[in-house]
């Protein structure tokens, strides 16, 4: 493959020191964590050190840590484990990952009352559409925190201290934003995360439901008591290995990556913005993820942008139904036209992105 990948925010690479954490669990320790015998011990003990590995990552203790199947699987057993009553008021917001808010769909068809909450221009959640929704005492609400297309980031601590107030469960979907930005129990104040392995260097299949000590969950998988009874299944031994040493990576590196990349996010829209006039940086003035770039293109659609830049691996953002571009929902919602919003292409940036590659995709973009 010889396009420069800058679809980090899709998927990441399984680093080297993953696939050799990895390998040995998927040939000579392959026992099954429930079995008694020394197979099955290693296989055990493996699996928890991987939850404290993980727990570590967004300073929670391991007994705070549910493995599931990855992110989708992680949200759907915090918002349906929560719901309790079918008919409960829950809130939620109008740009959430599919994960979510194709849940929350299912859940207002099956009878729950559903708030969504709207965003500002910068993308940034209406804090008085929080403020009365919460008002009202719904059994929980679900926020993204770093937004999967425009890379902004609603204020975690802010929201915690709201919905304590009220009463009211917050769960955030930090599939994104985990690995890239600190993230903390303690600190932050959320009561349920969903994590995914595979946004942060580590295997896909696999991720993690942080669930606050005290906060009662109804297990949506039935079967054996694995994962303190929520998550009936045997153990993907190898893929939680995995998980674990890309979550000690993650956090061994935060601040470095997090600096070396937003120099890179700044030199990308500066060559974007210098180059292209007309050009816009959605969710330019919100806090953001350090390697996120939602570039607007004017006059052009973002799949037209793509479609003469073989040289690149990055995404639009909008989805294609009938064989028409849809503009995406978040754009929207921040307030720009159709027409503007069929212009984004997201570019997002990794740990092997230098400034070589930067440099190439703003000649391929601006040419």
């Amino acid at each position: 493959m010889t396009a420069r990948y800058f679809d980090f925010n899709a998927t990441t690479p399984l680093l080297p020191e993953v696939v050799d954490a990895m390998l040995p669990f998927l040939t000579t320790h392959f026992g099954n964590p429930s079995s008694g015998h020394e197979y099955g011990r290693v296989a055990k003990a493996a699996v928890e050190t991987a939850r404290v590995q993980v727990a570590a990552l967004v300073d929670a203790n391991a007994s705070e840590i549910v493995f599931t199947s990855g992110g989708t699987e992680a949200t759907a057993l915090a918002l349906r484990g929560a719901l309790g009553d079918a008919t409960a008021h829950v809130v939620t917001t109008k740009v959430e990952h599919p994960a979510t808010a194709r849940l929350v769909d299912a859940l207002m068809r099956w009878g729950a009352r559903v708030t969504r909450v709207g965003v500002d221009a910068n993308g940034v959640l209406r804090g008085d559409e929080v403020v009365a929704a919460l008002a009202r005492k719904p059994r929980w609400f679900s926020v993204i925190h770093a937004h999967n297309e425009t890379g902004v980031l609603q204020p975690l601590a802010t929201l915690a201290t709201l919905t304590q107030k009220h009463g009211v469960l917050l769960h955030v979907d930090a599939s994104q934003s985990a690995g890239k930005v600190p993230l903390s129990l303690r600190e932050d104040g959320f009561d349920l995360m969903t994590l995914a392995a595979h946004k942060l260097y580590g295997p896909k299949g696999v991720g993690a439901l942080v669930v606050r000590d005290g906060v009662k969950l109804t297990p949506q998988q039935l079967g054996a008591g694995h994962e303190h009874g929520l998550r009936a299944g045997t153990e993907n031994v190898a893929s939680l290995v995995g998980f674990g040493a890309a979550c000690v990576a993650a956090k061994r590196d935060l601040a470095d990556e997090a600096t070396r990349q937003l120099a890179l996010r700044e030199r990308l829209i500066h060559g974007l913005l210098t180059r292209v006039p007309g050009l816009i940086i959605a969710g330019a003035a919100a806090e953001r993820l350090p390697n996120t770039v939602y570039a607007l293109f004017p006059m052009e659609t973002g799949r037209a942008v793509l479609e003469r830049c073989p040289g690149l691996a990055a995404s639009t953002g909008s989805a294609c139904h009938d064989g028409h571009d849809v503009p995406p929902q978040v754009l929207l919602e921040m307030g720009f036209t159709p027409a503007v919003a069929l212009g984004a292409v997201r570019l997002t940036m990794g740990r092997t992105t230098t400034a070589e590659d930067v440099d190439a995709a703003i000649i391929e973009l601006t040419t």
